[in-house]
This record gives C-alpha cells, sequence and structure tokens, in this order.
C-alpha cells in the first residue's frame, strides 16, 4: 500500500512552502498520497483538498474571534479526515493556532507529526513549549538561531534553511519586467506591498495610498508606485483615477525590479531581503490586539529581518507610528541618501548568505518525512 500523508497550511507563504514540500517528496517516492488543507500551490503539488488553506487565514488576536464558527468547521473536516484515512504521517505547516489543536487530535490517533516553520514561541507564547513537546515528532526550522532554542527546551528541532533561498526566483528580468510596467530605467519605482490577507491588506491600503501621494508631491519628477497584491483580491475601484498601477500575482517581479518597497512585516520583507530591495516594513493589527499583544511579545525587532540580522537594518514602522507621513518620511530619506541605501543592501547580503545552505530545504525537509514513514512501516509490520 503506499504511504498516505496528511498535510496542512493555513496561509499563502505555508501553501507555497509546503506546495514544494510535497513535490520534494514525490520525487524521492512518487507513490506516497496526499491529502489536507490546501491551498493552490498544495493543489497543484496534487494534494487532494478537504479543506481550502484561505479558509484560515486570518491575523490578529481579536480579529480572528469572528471567524472562529468557520475556522473550528474546518477543523472538523481535517480531524474527521485523519480518523476515517489513518495517515501515516502528518506535515503541519506554520498557523499554529490552529495547527497545535489539529496536532493534539492528530496524537490521539497515534499519527506522528512533522511540523513545518516552528511557532514564534520564541518571541511570544512561551507556554506553548511543553505542549509542542508533548505534540510534535519533528520540528523542523526556517531561522538560523530557532534549532538552538527549542533543542534546549526538549524539542526534536532541525534547522533546515530558508525555503525561499531556493524556491524564490522572479519569473520576468529586471530590465523586462520595468518595460513590462512601463517604466524607464532611470525612473524610481516604489513597490508598495500590503501584505497577503484581506484585513491587513484593508488596513494598510489608505496609509499606503497617502504615503505614495506625498512622496510624489515633494519629489521630481515623481517616482512611479506599484501596488503588489495577491491573486483575487479585488481593490480596484478604491484607486481608479490613481497614479499606483496594480499587479496581481507578481510579487516577486515587482520587488526585483523595484528600487525601493514598502513591505507588511512577513514573509514578502524575507523575499524582499533575498531580492536585495531596499524597504521600509510596517504593519498595524486591531487596536485591542495591539494592546494585548504589547503584554506578550518579548522581541527587539518586529520585523524577521531586523531579528535575523540582530540589529536595525531596515525601519520597522509599527502601529500607531505607521502613517502616511511617517512611511513617506522614511522613503524620502532612504532615496535621497544613495550611501544609506547601498549600505541597506550590503546588510540585506548578509541577512541572506544567513539563510542560506548548502542544501536544498525542501530536499532535507522530505528526507526527514520520508525516516518517519519507513519507521512507521517498520512499527506497523
Amino acid at each position: 500500500m503506499p504511504s498516505r500523508v496528511l498535510i496542512s497550511a493555513g496561509e499563502a507563504s505555508g501553501d507555497l512552502y509546503a506546495g514544494a514540500l510535497v513535490d520534494a517528496l514525490k520525487k524521492q517516492a512518487p507513490d506516497i498520497e496526499f491529502f489536507g488543507c490546501a491551498g493552490p500551490n498544495m493543489r497543484r503539488a496534487g494534494v487532494r483538498q478537504v479543506v481550502d488553506s484561505a479558509s484560515l487565514s486570518v491575523v490578529g488576536l481579536v480579529e480572528v474571534v469572528t471567524h472562529l464558527p468557520r475556522i473550528h468547521r474546518e477543523y472538523r473536516k481535517l480531524v474527521d479526515a485523519a480518523r476515517a484515512e489513518r495517515p501515516d504521517a502528518a506535515i503541519l505547516t506554520d498557523s499554529p493556532d490552529f495547527h497545535l489543536r489539529l496536532a493534539k487530535q492528530l496524537k490521539r490517533l497515534g499519527i506522528p507529526v512533522v511540523y513545518l516553520v516552528a511557532p514564534q514561541v520564541w518571541a511570544w507564547r512561551k507556554g506553548r513549549l511543553p505542549l509542542m513537546r508533548r505534540l510534535i515528532d519533528k520540528l523542523l526550522c526556517i531561522f538560523p538561531f530557532e534549532e538552538a532554542f527549542f533543542a534546549k527546551h526538549g524539542i526534536d528541532a532541525q534547522y533546515i534553511g530558508h525555503p525561499l533561498t531556493r524556491l524564490l526566483r522572479p519569473p520576468t528580468a529586471r530590465i523586462e519586467m520595468r518595460r513590462e510596467l512601463g517604466v524607464r530605467p532611470d525612473e524610481t519605482l516604489i513597490a508598495l506591498l500590503p501584505g497577503s490577507r484581506k484585513g491587513e491588506i484593508a488596513r494598510h491600503l489608505p496609509f499606503l495610498k497617502d504615503a505614495a501621494q506625498r512622496i510624489a508631491g515633494v519629489r521630481h519628477p515623481a517616482p512611479r508606485f506599484v501596488l503588489a497584491l495577491p491573486p483575487g483580491i479585488n481593490i480596484k475601484e478604491r484607486f481608479s483615477g490613481s497614479s499606483i498601477q496594480i499587479m496581481e500575482g507578481r510579487t516577486w517581479g515587482v520587488l526585483a525590479c523595484a528600487d525601493l518597497a514598502l513591505a507588511a512585516s512577513g514573509t514578502v520583507t524575507i523575499e524582499a531581503a533575498l531580492l536585495g530591495t531596499p524597504m521600509v516594513t510596517f504593519y498595524r493589527v486591531n487596536r485591542l490586539s495591539w494592546l494585548m499583544g504589547k503584554l506578550l511579545v518579548r522581541v527587539p525587532f518586529y520585523s524577521m529581518v531586523n531579528l535575523i540580522a540582530g540589529r536595525r537594518i531596515v525601519p520597522e514602522l509599527i502601529q500607531g507610528e505607521m502613517t502616511g507621513e511617517r512611511l513617506a518620511g522614511e522613503a524620502l530619506r532612504l532615496l535621497d541618501d544613495p550611501e544609506a541605501i547601498e549600505t541597506m543592501r550590503r546588510d540585506l547580503r548578509t541577512v541572506a548568505a544567513n539563510l542560506s545552505g548548502k542544501d536544498d530545504p525542501m530536499e532535507v525537509a522530505a528526507s526527514v518525512v520520508r525516516k518517519f514513514l519507513k519507521e512507521e512501516f517498520v512499527h506497523v509490520s
């Protein structure tokens, strides 16, 4: 009988990584069957969808409350599928609020759990560590400082490298992308990156639009602005008559040809770092989520780029500091200072080097999963 694996991802980046892992596993063991919570990349790789990962993509301590009934329904679907199909192993990707709860049910069913992309308990909610120790058989870390942290807390963790170091390949050369956008080689291009979830995009867009207007009002000739969105986000009516160009599903290409990015804190900042694009980072959540989060989060920086560097190499404008005026001010400061831009590019190259390993992270992860599948086969036999 072929091996059967439950695989689950709860947002766009997790779907990208999990899809790449399925591809790597199929190269090593073509007969493995996959089912679970899937997005477009996982479906493309051949995962049979039980739940659509888009239904779980919510951020914020307060924002998630209104979505709980739907999320619970999707959770029950996955648990029922696991009980009915009894997979040989489960791969859970990021989204710890959902996946740690799911892992508890999987362990009760005797299903080994491999966790891809470690919950960021080194930043907040360290109380989860004992639960992770009980539920996770193997933790695959994508940031270099995580393996030692989790090992210290008795969790079997392995640093595999960041998947984006191998996955991130702009589909179009810089000069070709600029030509497609109608941007001359000598024009300044600023990428606007409000995030991947509908809620965060809605929160960030007014400030990005304000920042673009402020920058265009004082810098001559005015820069070109491209708003990079995930596929399926319909906000064109908000920008009718605006000088901001909209591109869907082309984030990597836009980032690669931009002179500067205004980027929501998250995976896109890692993408910008790997592409060497200077950036100003930002983030806003519901006010109550922010007040609650401040009591829980214990990190010197909010941007993962700065955390990996161990110092502030890119500006961070978080919550109340994220205004159109502040965004524009930081952008103009960098655009007017070529030396600061070059220093940032150099620092970003160091961050990119720290995230890269000699082996393909997904090949390493696939080998780990196959080891669990072999052990399960021996145990059952």
